[in-house]
């Protein structure tokens, strides 16, 4: 249980922590923008001073860029605090840079200047993810001020890549792995299943990010003149997009499906019993009924633990106003297939090549650009420092912990399994209707307080447990 003078601390400290996340909101910390000055520099330099505050020896590190972009990778920060060297060591992970706000019409706000109505702090980062970070500050900083010091030693990783893949923070990691090395871990950037539903998310699924280009002739072509001796480069396109799933919604590259491990049965059961009313899902979603993936698998199933490819995008020919008679040079598709537990990307993706170049018509040269990657991941339901979350998150929210899944990506949770030995704790305090990467982005304060709450009361239930335990339980 919390000391109350913790419980105290936060109640009594709310508004003047309101105002401090106001202040990072204000950041426009988009990672795929590059300026002068830098707002990611920026927000990352105020976020170093904020936790120096605190206590913690904060630094900024800029990881080196990988690739042949001319881009400027954006800082991280580490962040430590050491109490004593029997006590165990906490990493807490979370990213600072936010997606673009457009469109910016559909705002009833300006997304960077944060605005608390009803309940909910509208703002761009809200809840994705510098307010469920922000509650791990608000934690850090209540037991210090209130509960005699910190029960932990404290490490931060605070990512400003995140929204665009993350493409240089496995090289960071690899990199300081000393000073990342942990008993355990925690990354608040998820969500409750439903409101009043705290939740701990198990698995994650992986990603393979491809474009495909289809060429044709050297320049766009009459369409009269040439039609019937010229290949579509188009028509060609969207044929391939329509032959990689069949009438029952299976994906149909050969070997897609080999290594798919299914849920087992009990977690399949203890799913089903979740309050999830697929008719109010998709009215959520602005359709009628829901009609994706594979035929024979729930709702949630075929979001949680089934593997996907969905065109995300086509880029072909005339579309401007009017009419424009030609044969297109050249068509292109970005796909994304999520990957699940046991599921390759190299292997996913080689076997995607191959399907390309089989439907490949003659008259068309094929390209395929792999865009990004992550694996898929699976964590332990059962070790100790998920008891202490799901323990933290039911003192904090008065209710039960459910176990969930999750169909998105995160890629650090991947690589702190793989690089640090450890499996980390999805603990995040956002509900399903904030919006993250929508219009109008919000965070239930009700959720800041509460997930401070439960920030706290995870970090003296690992305190208690101590190295030992937790070592037994990677």
């Amino acid at each position: 249980m919390l000391p109350p003078a913790i419980v105290h601390y936060l109640q009594n400290r709310r508004q003047q922590h309101l105002s401090s996340l106001m202040e990072l909101l204000r950041f426009p910390s988009i990672a795929n923008v590059q300026a002068s000055p830098d707002p990611c520099v920026q927000c990352a330099q105020w976020l170093v001073e904020y936790l120096s505050k605190l206590g913690l020896h904060a630094e900024l590190l800029t990881p080196a860029s990988v690739g042949q972009a001319p881009r400027q990778a954006k800082p991280n920060i580490l962040a430590s605090a050491h109490v004593r060297d029997d006590a165990p060591t906490l990493l807490i992970y979370g990213h600072y840079d936010v997606q673009p706000p457009d469109p910016l019409e559909l705002w009833k706000s300006d997304p960077f200047s944060p605005q608390v109505r009803d309940g909910f702090l509208y703002a761009r980062g809200a809840s994705d993810d510098k307010g469920q970070l922000f509650a791990h500050l608000m934690a850090l900083e209540a037991w210090q001020q209130a509960g005699g010091g910190l029960p932990v030693n404290v490490k931060l990783l605070i990512e400003g890549e995140e929204e665009i893949a993350s493409p240089t923070l496995e090289k960071f990691m690899a990199g300081h792995i000393e000073q990342l090395k942990a008993d355990a871990a925690v990354i608040s950037d998820s969500e409750f299943f439903a409101p009043g539903i705290p939740s701990l998310t198990t698995s994650l699924r992986g990603l393979a990010y491809v474009e495909v280009t289809f060429r044709g002739p050297d320049t766009d072509v009459h369409s009269g003149l040439h039609g019937g001796a010229v290949t579509n480069p188009v028509n060609a396109l969207a044929a391939l997009v329509g032959a990689l799933h069949d009438a029952q919604g299976r994906i149909t590259i050969d070997g897609f499906y080999d290594d798919v491990l299914p849920p087992e049965e009990a977690q399949r059961r203890t799913w089903a019993k979740l309050p999830f009313d697929e008719g109010r899902y998709a009215a959520s979603l602005g359709v009628e009924t829901l009609g994706g993936g594979e035929k024979g698998y729930s709702a949630l199933e075929r979001r949680w633990a089934r593997p996907t490819l969905d065109c995300n995008g086509i880029v072909a020919g005339y579309t401007g106003r009017g009419s424009k008679t030609i044969i297109p040079s050249q068509a292109l598709v970005k796909i994304s297939m999520r990957l699940v537990v046991n599921q390759d990307p190299g292997k996913v993706i080689e076997g995607f090549k191959r399907f390309v170049a089989g439907h490949t018509p003659p008259g068309i040269r094929s390209e395929v650009k792999v865009s990004g990657g992550a694996r898929p991941v699976m964590l332990r339901i059962d070790s100790p420092s998920m008891t202490a979350a799901a323990e933290a998150l039911q003192e904090a929210f008065g209710a039960q912990t459910a176990f969930i899944r999750c169909g998105a990506s995160v890629p650090v949770t991947e690589y702190i399994q793989r690089l640090l030995g450890l499996d980390a704790v999805l603990m995040g305090w956002g509900l399903p209707d904030d919006g993250p990467h929508s219009p109008n982005e919000h965070f239930a304060l009700e959720q800041l307080w509460r997930g401070s709450l439960a920030a706290a009361a995870f970090l003296g239930n690992v305190g208690r447990l101590g190295r030992a335990v937790l070592k037994i339980g990677t």
